[in-house]
């Protein structure tokens, strides 16, 4: 196996591609490539699974994956395209009969303990409930043999996390799912990543996530070797967006898998 596999489970905005009730050219594709659950992410090493995110559609996403098996779950901020299929986790907590290990900023775990109370208030810790092992991240952490550094961005007026993911000391790959920019301490951080992984909303600027001329300016001061555009509105349709890439930077769609 690769030094690391990422697989999306989803690639869309906040409402998802297509739009409920429009009609433009995305919304009415064909192409595959431009259907879009919620944005998130399986990072998998030889010896762990772990999953960026619960979207909304976490449980279409896990089976049509195949997902069987999580190791933890980790989270970049609480809004609810991020959140709102927390309680799916409860099938893998049956399935390994174990609490499942949650990872988020103390921000982050308060609301995930506010939104989901009765997950984390001890009286429902039945074996096919959710079970909840919450983690507060205040700093860099390892799942397995991997080796995960949060970096806060600013995502409107709430900072989130991105997560940066290496093995052995060697960074892999960075996640930025959310943010309307990336500061300067960041980009060193992950200057010459092999692979980042970048919001890119849409050609437009927007007042919370990067345009897509902005990831690109990401993608080049931080001297990526490859970055993948994902959290992706129905402004860029897939083809024609491709096509106007340069060579090392490509839409991310639902399904894809890289390996590292």
């Amino acid at each position: 196996m690769a030094e690391l596999a990422i697989t999306f489970l989803g690639t869309g905005t906040s409402q998802g591609v297509p739009f409920v009730g429009c009609d433009c050219a995305v919304c009415r594709s064909d192409d595959p490539r431009d259907h879009r659950l919620r944005s998130s992410i399986v990072v998998e090493a030889d010896d762990v699974r772990f999953l960026v995110d619960t979207t909304p559609d976490f449980r279409t996403q896990a089976l049509r994956l195949g997902l069987r098996h999580l190791d933890a779950a980790i989270f970049t901020h609480s809004h609810t395209d991020h959140v709102a299929g927390f309680d799916d986790l409860r099938r893998f907590c049956e399935l390994s009969d174990r609490p499942m290990p949650v990872f988020a900023s103390p921000r982050t775990m308060a609301d995930l303990r506010r939104m989901f109370y009765y997950a984390f208030d001890g009286q429902h810790a039945y074996r096919n409930y959710v079970r909840p092992e919450p983690h507060e991240i205040s700093g860099p952490f390892s799942l397995g043999s991997v080796e995960i550094t949060p970096a806060e961005v600013p995502h409107g007026k709430m900072p989130v996390n991105g997560y940066i993911f290496a093995r052995e000391g060697r960074k892999l790959a960075a996640y930025f799912s959310d943010c309307q920019a990336v500061p300067a301490p960041v980009i060193e951080a992950i200057r010459d990543i092999p692979l980042l992984i970048i919001d890119a909303l849409r050609h437009a600027p927007h007042p919370t996530h990067l345009s897509l001329e902005q990831a690109l300016a990401v993608s080049s001061e931080a001297r990526a070797h490859r970055s993948l555009l994902t959290h992706i509105g129905h402004d860029l349709g897939h083809e024609a967006t491709e096509r106007i890439l340069p060579p090392n930077v490509r839409l991310a769609h639902d399904g894809l898998r890289i390996e590292i």
